[in-house]
């Protein structure tokens, strides 16, 4: 959908865009970082051939004149005249930047958007489908998954390039005494986001069902997006101190120790909400006001009141051969506790960053519309 509409001011040798609901004038410095003639942009690579830093501030328009519906003639008060397409504009004004709108969604929401097959990712058609559906509602479960290790590092390789961590390229999710992450043993596991301590945090997670044999150990799944929107209703000021005071992570063994400061609730560059930073298990709350700490804590605890609440946590079985994929931050994961004594409990996990399936879905679309 057209988002930007333009119109030229002959008067003033001004070019207006309309964007939602305000008309506002481009200026020239911005028009002319944005020439478009093979002397100033690669064709192949769209990078630019000279340094518009350098440009002069006090750049003027001197003149505009249209050569068609799209396609205007811009001088400049520097010496430079060129054509521009005005529909290249619109990727300014998309602040999707050509990919799906994340759709919030709560436990109740139809599930079998969410299902893509393993052999389809094989397909453009149908990995750009998987990618779809990823970026809208940050999650698929991938069908037929062959039930064997190192399957899921096969599996990441269609999103992205695996991102190795002190844990290693994959990481084996079984019973462990002693071991170095509760995610290794048979407890419950609440909604929670892997690695907050890391910077950047892993944006994809994987898991790899390749055996289970109890009746417990549940898979748990939450979208932040819902959850944070109906905190936000109930405690707005809440939700601001979340996104706006740093917490401080850690985790540590006999290797390592990784320590990092972020918001709970973390916003993206337009300060939209995408996702959360969120573990009980290993946050510490930070140094406020006694009152702005009780404000603090008190959304917290709603916050995580509100993770579990069966209005939004989806739980249901990873099967032999799915594998979850979500996004790290957006969609909280978790576990219900089981009994190692009835069989065994087998996964394997992954991790890939986050700017890789936009990046793939984008040059999918591109590719299957051309």
């Amino acid at each position: 959908m057209k988002q930007v509409t333009f119109s030229v001011n002959k008067e003033n040798n001004a070019l207006l865009g309309q964007f939602e609901g305000e008309s506002i004038e481009l200026p020239a410095l911005w028009l002319r970082e944005r020439c478009q003639d093979e002397l100033h942009l690669d064709r192949v690579t769209k990078q630019r051939l000279f340094d518009p830093h350098q440009l002069p501030e006090d750049l003027r328009v001197k003149k505009i004149e249209s050569l068609s519906a799209d396609k205007l003639q811009i001088s400049f008060s520097d010496g430079y005249e060129g054509t521009y397409n005005i529909n290249e504009f619109d990727a300014d004004f998309d602040i999707w930047d050509g990919a799906p709108e994340p759709k919030p969604w709560l436990s109740d929401v139809d599930k079998s958007n969410f299902y893509v097959e393993y052999e389809d990712l094989r397909s453009e058609k149908g990995l750009f489908n998987a990618l779809k559906t990823f970026i809208t509602y940050g999650l698929i479960i991938v069908n037929g998954v062959p039930e064997r290790s190192d399957t899921v590092l096969e599996v990441a390789e269609f999103f992205g390039h695996v991102r190795q961590t002190n844990f290693g390229k994959y990481f084996e999710v079984y019973t462990r005494p002693d071991s170095n992450d509760l995610a290794y043993r048979s407890v419950s596991l609440g909604p929670h986001t892997d690695n907050p301590y890391r910077d950047p945090m892993p944006g994809i997670q994987l898991l790899h069902c390749i055996k289970n044999e109890t009746t417990g150990g549940l898979s748990t799944l939450v979208d932040s997006l819902s959850v944070i929107e109906q905190l936000r209703k109930e405690d707005p000021h809440g939700v601001k101190l979340l996104s706006t005071i740093p917490v401080r992570y850690r985790h540590f063994d006999q290797d390592v120790d990784l320590i990092e400061r972020r918001t709970m609730i973390q916003l993206d560059s337009a300060g939209r909400v995408e996702g959360v930073a969120y573990s009980p298990r290993l946050d510490f709350l930070p140094l406020l006001q006694p009152e702005e700490l009780k404000v603090f804590h008190r959304a917290r605890k709603r916050l995580g009141l509100l993770f579990s609440d069966a209005r939004f946590e989806w739980r249901f079985k990873l099967e032999p051969g799915q594998l979850q994929m979500f996004h790290n931050t957006r969609v909280l994961h978790g576990r219900t506790s089981f009994d190692p004594n009835e069989g065994l409990r087998h996964l394997q996990g992954a991790y890939i960053d986050l700017d890789e399936p936009k990046g793939r879905y984008l040059a999918l679309k591109r590719r299957l519309l051309a």
